[in-house]
């Protein structure tokens, strides 16, 4: 196991430790505190733990190293798990919106204040945990550890919003109950927003779409330091699990020979693949320089 899959995988099993306790804890609370939004973060973090479940399948399989039936690794695994987890947010929002409209109309007690203690701890702690994952997800170029984190930070955001109207239903009183099926409503609105957004890059990963202007611009640096590449024309990136496969093509002088330009194809793909680490299949293509066109001396004509 590498650095980044052992990295990514400690990360995963933090999100399914962390979302266990607090699906445990707001349920809990939700029940015997009488609000609804609790409890709906209660079914989020549910889903959760299935998700990071999902995340931790994703990595590790994602990481097989290349075989005949897949020769650039089994790394668009993640993506398809990303979708599952989109999946699986939906279905939560969907749930929690259904209950929410059902409680909006039903008589209830008011939720008790001692819940806004459990809320405010619980706001804090999962926005760390975003902030973790996510820094976990971009170091290790993992979409769906970042779809994690995305998860954490949704929490974090249907957690505010209970907070918010089970304060509004405990300081307003009688007849303002609803405040937190409303709350658990917007959250819900939230969530399929988040959706959205985890979905749509790990969408542009499947389809190839360009997305690496920030890479590109370093791979083309590198190589115009390793001697003999002249210029780089055509780079074509796509990402694959934690790793990016790069085509580029490279100008060298149009004089040497066959063998020459192999090997300093080869120097180039191992220069690139030393100095960017999250590099997997590098491709190069050897393109000879334009001859320079000498001016015409207009005595002669």
């Amino acid at each position: 196991m590498n650095t980044s899959e052992q990295t990514a995988v400690k990360a995963t099993y933090f999100s399914i430790v962390g979302n266990t306790c607090l699906a445990v804890v707001k349920g809990i609370a939700g029940v015997f505190g009488n609000s609804y939004a609790l409890i709906a973060d209660a079914i989020e973090s549910t889903t959760d733990i299935f998700s990071s479940f999902l995340v931790l399948f994703g990595i590790k399989y994602s990481n097989r190293p290349a075989d005949a039936n897949h020769p650039y690794g089994h790394g668009r695994v993640e993506p398809l798990v990303t979708f599952l987890v989109v999946g699986f947010l939906i279905t939560s929002a969907t749930v929690i919106a259904y209950e929410s409209i059902t409680n909006i109309g039903t008589p209830h007690e008011l939720p008790k204040p001692w819940t806004l203690i459990v809320l405010g701890a619980i706001i804090i702690w999962k926005e760390f945990s975003f902030r973790l994952v996510m820094k976990r997800g971009i170091q290790t170029n993992s979409s769906s550890l970042k779809a994690d984190a995305w998860h954490h930070r949704s929490d974090a955001i249907t957690s505010v919003a209970a907070f918010i109207g089970i304060s509004i239903a405990i300081i307003l009183g009688k007849g303002y109950e609803s405040a937190d099926d409303w709350a658990a409503l917007f959250a819900s609105g939230f969530i399929l927003y988040n959706s959205y957004l985890i979905f749509r890059p790990a969408l542009g990963e499947i389809m190839d779409e360009h997305l690496y202007d920030d890479l590109v611009a370093e791979i083309r640096s590198v190589s115009l330091n390793v001697v003999g590449i002249i210029e780089t024309e055509k780079c074509f990136i796509r990402k694959s699990g934690m790793k990016y496969h790069v085509d580029l093509h490279a100008v060298v002088d149009a004089t040497i020979s066959v063998k020459e330009g192999h090997d300093l194809a080869h120097l180039l793909k191992d220069t690139l693949r030393e100095k960017i680490f999250e590099l997997g299949h590098v491709l190069i293509h050897i393109e000879p320089s334009e001859p320079e066109i000498e001016p015409s001396d207009p005595e002669n004509k």
